[in-house]
């Protein structure tokens, strides 16, 4: 009983030490093929607002910054920091601004259309908004809510390491004030 307990554990361990091997070649390989990134991007967001904000100017300019890493050729995972400007509106002589940021993650995947050169991509992820108010009803007042993205583009590699992106994007960040977000970025990658 006691040789077929030790022959029975020599052969697991012999298992789980072949399968660790080659699970080990998978990671070597998926870091040999891992490519990181970073990036900046132009956003045009169309915001969707509720009461009592439905007075806020509905579109915003915004800089982004991202880095990332394309793994293997279809699959990329990319975190993100954005910030708009300060969007100001008189209504009815009374002046209403807001302003946003937004920091999240993406996973990006990417399909080759008739060259190599040009992907589509299509991305799902999340991000924490923060939107800043100002208007008569209150002095000053600050949202936090995590929402939820998808978007769809192309991607140009110009070489090895210089990308442009085009992405238009749906997020949905459900606060009273602000519903959801239709956004289109624009901007280069710098591969390493």
């Amino acid at each position: 009983m006691k040789k077929n307990l030790l022959m029975a554990s020599v052969a697991c361990c012999l298992t789980f030490g072949a399968a660790l091997n080659a699970h080990a070649g998978y990671l070597s390989d998926m870091y040999h093929e891992m490519r990181p990134y970073i990036g900046a991007d132009y956003v045009f967001s169309h915001v969707k607002f509720g009461n009592p904000a439905t007075h806020m100017k509905k579109n915003y300019h915004s800089g982004m910054v991202n880095l990332g890493a394309r793994m293997y050729e279809n699959l990329g995972l990319e975190v993100f920091y954005q910030q708009s400007g300060k969007e100001k509106r008189n209504h009815d002589g009374e002046k209403h601004s807001a302003e946003f940021l937004a920091y999240g993650m993406d996973m990006y995947g990417y399909a080759p259309l008739m060259c190599s050169s040009l992907n589509l991509i299509g991305s799902l992820g999340f991000a924490n908004y923060r939107f800043d108010f100002r208007y008569p009803d209150i002095a000053n007042k600050s949202q936090n809510r995590i929402g939820y993205r998808a978007g769809i583009g192309l991607q140009y590699d110009f070489t090895e390491h210089f990308a442009a992106r085009v992405v238009g994007r749906y997020s949905y960040v459900g606060m009273k004030r602000v519903n959801n977000l239709k956004e289109i970025t624009a901007g280069l990658r710098y591969t390493f």
